[in-house]
């Protein structure tokens, strides 16, 4: 049995609840709640030294940080693919997937913005705008490549979901959190959104369907 420690909030986690959902795979999930500061008791460090959520752990291999995590499951379970057939494509698609995972969301996740508020004193007015103008930059540079791109299709990279596509779709989610309306004005960002969202490994696992959810 694969087990993920997860928190409905998190899009890292939200990233891999997508992900273990795609690949048809039954997990267990074991709820840390960040806001109680779960994931910094004893025996969850003993765990993940990270102090963050996702983890997964199957076959005996504890796994830290959802990129990698992918990239396993990749492996040891090929199908249906996250990642194309040829080292161009691929590689494209981790492009597309490193724009979220590595430049927008590492500086906007809740320890980011918490030390922002509780050290530096920043006010919810200027978290806000952190937080907008960090998911601007990402969300419209993604916008304009995937709009230009040939081999953008139904979803980032042709008619199938992929890595780039399940890292899209909770940051989107995040972005709604501060920015009511991010797609209008990102039309293709929008259609594939839209198409994500019909399909049932994205629906389920967004954070409103989680049994840890808190209002």
């Amino acid at each position: 049995m694969i087990k993920l420690y997860t928190f409905f909030r998190s899009s890292a986690a939200f990233r891999m609840r997508i992900a273990l959902n795609l690949k048809g795979l039954a997990y267990e999930p074991t709820f840390i709640n960040l806001r109680k500061g779960e994931q910094r008791a004893p025996d969850y460090l003993t765990l993940n030294p990270e102090g963050l959520v996702p983890l997964l752990v199957s076959d005996g291999l504890s796994l830290s940080q959802s990129l990698a995590m992918m990239e396993y499951l990749e492996e040891t379970y090929p199908k249906p693919p996250f990642l194309p057939s040829t080292p161009a494509e691929r590689a494209r698609v981790r492009s597309l997937a490193q724009v979220v995972a590595c430049d927008i969301h590492p500086i906007n996740n809740a320890r980011v913005l918490r030390y922002l508020t509780d050290v530096l004193k920043v006010n919810d007015a200027g978290i806000a705008d952190w937080y907008r103008h960090w998911v601007d930059l990402g969300l419209d540079s993604l916008e304009v490549r995937l709009s230009r791109e040939p081999e953008t299709g139904r979803f980032c990279h042709g008619q199938h979901p992929s890595m780039a596509d399940i890292c899209l779709i909770p940051q989107i989610f995040n972005a709604m959190r501060y920015d009511k309306d991010p797609l209008t004005r990102r039309p293709t960002l929008k259609r594939i959104f839209e198409a994500c969202m019909a399909l049932d490994a994205f629906d389920k696992a967004q954070p409103e369907r989680q049994p840890d959810l808190i209002p």
